[in-house]
């Protein structure tokens, strides 16, 4: 199951910014629209106040024979107007900001007397939902989320009350082309101002990165990027000043191995002399051997430590060519190598450090694969060098194994067939030094494939 690739920064901050402004966009939406229909419904009461005071006062002028039909021609689908001996308010409640009971409603432009009140009214759905509980109702009349009874109840002159029932539905949510205008407009700019000032941070790690990728021991430090946030410059500086630090460590490091190395031949020597003088043959020749594996071993300490050396300079390398003098030179003396694909490509590299790290793969091909088959081939920016043997192939676990020092995995201990374990560490140490990478990895046709790749 392949890991999903993790977002970059710019992508997760603009993900973020935007689901941000939507929310905000959403609450500021919700406040309008609740502000929207508070004052419709404040509106709509106004409106049936002015209508009953209004009919009220043609009643009171008309004669009683004509009040049915001025109350059938004021009534209409929703609000129905009736004349009763008594209120269907039974208290007077102001829904429009006072307390006709207790004030001059005059004062207001009301009428004397009126009386009014919100009840809840179950939504037309046909029964499918049950009302709430009586503690839920008053909230849901004071929000404006569900149908309400607006009575009011009007004294007449005659000792007669105007009851009026008029039934206000949920105002509809709308959305001014305005508003949705400026939203998109604010979104937006908002959007475009993160991401001018995001690209100013993540464009510097984008190249401190890529400097980080091209850090070797054979070339000066890459030019690191200078623009970008204080912090981000603080940063670049310090990487340039840990790879100056890391280049001068690795190179006494090298330095030391050499010259114990070098030191280590002229004790072995003399040893050598002396074992000579042994009389007993079986000691002498057990001695000697030892002798030969020390010295060996001193031999491949003094490879890898001039393999990693930045002295050498480099120059133009056509690694076809390269591949090709190789596999002549290694199948004259042991099973074929053969060159199936080699396309020349110039590279600046140093020769003779290089060649040896080629030799030691194309020997371990050579010595456990009966052979190989080598490509070079070149893929964008990138150029590959491929191996390909017909051996056993190895363990997955051993695949980077193999690449620890002196770790060998023929268990003979002989050095014709084993070696010191130094060959693969030697080998990846110079590519590294040339900012190249070499894998391992079991072919399904069996074999094993080595890769080395030089980035461009």
């Amino acid at each position: 199951m392949s890991r999903r690739r993790p977002r970059s920064l710019l992508t997760q901050v603009a993900l973020l910014s935007f689901a941000a402004l939507l929310v905000a966009q959403f609450v500021s939406f919700w406040l309008f629209t609740a502000d929207h229909a508070k004052r419709i419904r404040v509106a709509q009461r106004i409106e049936v106040v002015e209508r009953v005071a209004a009919v009220a006062a043609l009643l009171d002028k008309a004669p009683a024979t004509a009040r049915d039909d001025l109350l059938e021609a004021a009534s209409s689908r929703s609000t129905r107007f009736e004349v009763a001996t008594a209120p269907t308010v039974d208290r007077p409640v102001d829904l429009l900001g006072s307390d006709c009971g207790q004030r001059d409603c005059a004062d207001l432009g009301l009428p004397a007397g009126l009386r009014m009140q919100e009840d809840f009214v179950s939504p037309r759905d046909g029964g499918r939902f049950s009302d709430p509980p009586p503690r839920f109702r008053d909230r849901l009349v004071k929000s404006n989320l569900a149908p309400v009874a607006f009575k009011l109840s009007l004294p007449l002159r005659d000792a007669q009350w105007l009851n009026v029932t008029s039934r206000f539905e949920r105002p509809a949510i709308q959305l001014p082309p305005q508003v949705m205008g400026t939203t998109l407009v604010s979104l937006a700019l908002v959007l475009a101002a993160l991401w001018f000032a995001l690209r100013r941070v993540t464009r510097p790690l984008d190249q401190l990165a890529s400097a980080a990728d091209g850090f070797g021991l054979d070339a000066p430090p890459p030019r690191m990027p200078t623009g970008g946030p204080r912090e981000v410059r603080a940063l670049s500086d310090a990487l340039a000043r840990m790879h100056e630090r890391l280049a001068r460590m690795l190179g006494e490091r090298t330095r030391m191995l050499a010259a114990l190395g070098h030191d280590l031949r002229s004790p072995i020597t003399a040893l050598r002399v002396r074992a000579e003088m042994v009389d007993d043959a079986e000691n002498k020749e057990r001695m000697i051997a030892t002798l030969d594996e020390m010295q060996q071993m001193v031999e491949a300490t003094l490879a890898f430590a001039r393999g990693v050396s930045t002295d050498q300079p480099t120059e133009p390398v056509d690694l076809a060519a390269l591949a090709s003098e190789l596999a002549a030179e290694l199948s004259a003396i042991g099973p074929p190598i053969r060159i199936t694909s080699a396309t020349p490509i110039v590279l600046p590299l140093r020769r003779v450090p290089l060649r040896r790290a080629l030799r030691n793969i194309l020997e371990n091909a050579q010595r456990y694969g009966g052979g190989a088959e080598v490509r070079v081939e070149q893929d964008g920016t990138e150029v590959r060098m491929v191996i390909e043997d017909r051996g056993p192939g190895l363990p997955d676990s051993d695949l980077t194994r193999v690449f620890e020092p002196f770790v060998r995995l023929e268990t003979s201990r002989s050095r014709e067939t084993g070696g010191t374990g130094l060959g693969l560490p030697i080998a990846r140490a110079i590519l590294q030094a040339h900012g190249a990478t070499i894998a391992l990895a079991n072919r399904p046709e069996g074999g094993l494939r080595a890769t080395v790749t030089f980035a461009g």
